[in-house]
């Protein structure tokens, strides 16, 4: 059985697990990180090196990282339309999922560092409204990308590309901050809203 190591509240951990529910896939789950074992111990050092969660435990094949997690688990099994076979179908999904973790994540981490765990706890204002812009400039691109395709991020088919940005996207809307009416995203919220793992994963009170 596979073992997914790390804490449900850590966003990066709970795109594992709704990867996961969308493939229907038994695993167990050990908690790690904040509040929970810790990371650094050298148990999970020699795991990942990084120490961060997730962790993939696949028999004796190891796997840290959580798009490449998320990767892993969709192609290891059947083809299906999370992560469909062929380069470049494969290509436009891995696009976006690249983006999210290097490029949205980037811009957000100062705001909702300093707004959500009040971490430094006098923030900067330039670095805040640096952040904020950033992060909305984002989410602005993401919903040009939503209105041209009219469903999820690369077209009518939910992938794993929705995942990693749907949680995203519910991050962007429950930090307190500014929030550029985006219509494309509104809709985009609501289609995924229809899924029960976004409701498992996102949806609640994580941070």
């Amino acid at each position: 059985m596979l073992t997914i190591l790390g804490r449900t509240s850590s966003i990066n951990v709970r795109k594992v697990l709704w990867t996961c529910d969308e493939l229907a896939l038994d695993y167990r789950q050990e908690m790690w990180g904040h509040g929970f074992q810790e990371t650094h111990q050298p148990a999970f050092l020699a795991l990942n090196p990084n120490a961060q969660v997730p962790v993939l435990r696949d028999g004796e094949f190891v796997l840290w990282e959580s798009n490449t997690i998320c990767r892993y688990l969709a192609a290891a099994g059947p083809e299906t339309t999370l992560y469909p076979q062929g380069a470049r179908a494969r290509a436009e999904i891995e696009r976006w999922m690249d983006w999210q973790l290097g490029d949205m994540n980037s811009a957000w981490r100062y705001l909702f560092n300093a707004r959500m765990r009040n971490t430094p706890a006098e923030p900067d204002p330039a670095q805040l409204a640096e952040s904020e812009a950033g992060w909305n400039q984002h989410l602005t691109l993401l919903a040009s990308q939503l209105a041209q395709t009219g469903a999820y991020v690369t077209g009518g088919t939910f992938t794993l590309a929705d995942i990693v940005l749907g949680l995203s996207v519910h991050r962007w809307l429950m930090t307190p901050m500014s929030h550029p009416a985006l219509p494309a995203i509104d809709r985009y919220y609501d289609l995924l809203r229809e899924r029960p793992g976004f409701a498992r994963y996102a949806t609640q009170q994580w941070p």
